[in-house]
């Protein structure tokens, strides 16, 4: 049976920044991290375009991964920036460096419209590096848009991707395609419930209380749409509040810095910072979240099945 990505959540990881210089802050990055392993997270995703991969330096990207893999034994998946094969290799072999056998995928996003190209992209990452992939559909973050029948295609056709990361909206719609059609996880980021419903394995997707998206999936699994809409329908008013066109990220990790899980909520150019005007909104949100996280069921909030 070909091997498929475990379904679940998949915590998107942020790279916490540090004063005006906005370093790397390896101490946020574990706390973060443990975090994430703590609430029951099936694996994470690292250094993607919410871990601001492209605005870290190599040597940045290697000491993240040194303390992701020092703080968890949850599986990774990586993220890949560079849409050329060659440098991408660099990446991959560099992660595979630090990751050893906790690297469960790396995330390759597709580079060209034209499946044949794609195809030909990822079978040279694989000859080189062995690794195992998940293919990102994200024209926002890569500037190409391939059709929903071309990436099908393109997994059909390359045996070690692992599953799909579908971006690209309407995604509901490109899920339940893709997930019809290949026998692997697909996840998406843009809309859980409606995702979930159209055949998505889970969530891989970053949210200021993924404590929630866990509540949500495991809901899912376990009873079906009533039960996930109930997990998921406090948060949805943050859930929104967060996913502001350029400014998600900054109102994101924002977020995490006033829950406690970052010091410091920077972001580097060219992501814009977070709008002061925003913070009554924020809060009121994050107190509703927080409200409803406390009233939660036990093995909802602690990780435990």
């Amino acid at each position: 049976m070909r091997e498929s990505l475990a379904p679940g959540v998949w915590g998107v990881v942020a790279s916490p920044f540090q004063g005006s210089t906005l370093n790397l802050d390896t101490d946020s990055l574990a706390q973060l991290v443990e975090h994430y392993e703590s609430i029951g997270a099936t694996g994470l995703t690292v250094l993607g375009v919410f871990g601001e991969a492209a605005a870290l330096t190599a040597a940045e990207r290697s000491l993240a991964l040194e303390v992701v893999v020092e703080e968890t034994r949850l599986p990774l998946v990586v993220g890949v920036t560079s849409l050329f094969t060659g440098t991408a290799v660099e990446e991959i072999r560099a992660a595979q460096a630090v990751t050893g056998d906790r690297l469960a995928a790396v995330m390759v996003q597709a580079n060209s419209a034209r499946p044949e190209v794609v195809i030909a992209h990822l079978n040279a990452i694989h000859q080189s590096t062995g690794a195992k992939v998940v293919l990102q559909d994200y024209p926002v973050a890569s500037g190409v848009s391939i059709s929903t029948e071309a990436l099908i295609y393109v997994v059909q056709t390359c045996k070690f991707v692992v599953a799909v990361k579908a971006e690209a909206p309407p995604t509901s719609v490109a899920i339940a395609q893709l997930a019809a059609a290949v026998d692997v996880s697909v996840f998406g980021g843009q809309g859980l419930l409606d995702e979930l419903v159209a055949g998505a394995a889970g969530a891989m997707t970053g949210f200021s209380f993924p404590e929630a998206l866990v509540a949500c999936v495991r809901a899912w699994q376990s009873n079906g749409y009533d039960a996930a809409r109930d997990a998921l329908l406090p948060y949805l008013p943050l859930i929104n509040f967060e996913q502001q066109a350029r400014i998600a990220l900054a109102v994101r990790k924002e977020c995490f810095r006033e829950r406690g899980l970052i010091k410091d909520s920077g972001v580097r150019p060219p992501a814009a910072p977070f709008p002061a005007a925003l913070r009554n909104g924020m809060l009121t949100h994050l107190a509703e979240a927080a409200s409803a996280l406390s009233l939660a069921p036990t093995a909802q909030t602690a990780g435990r099945p």
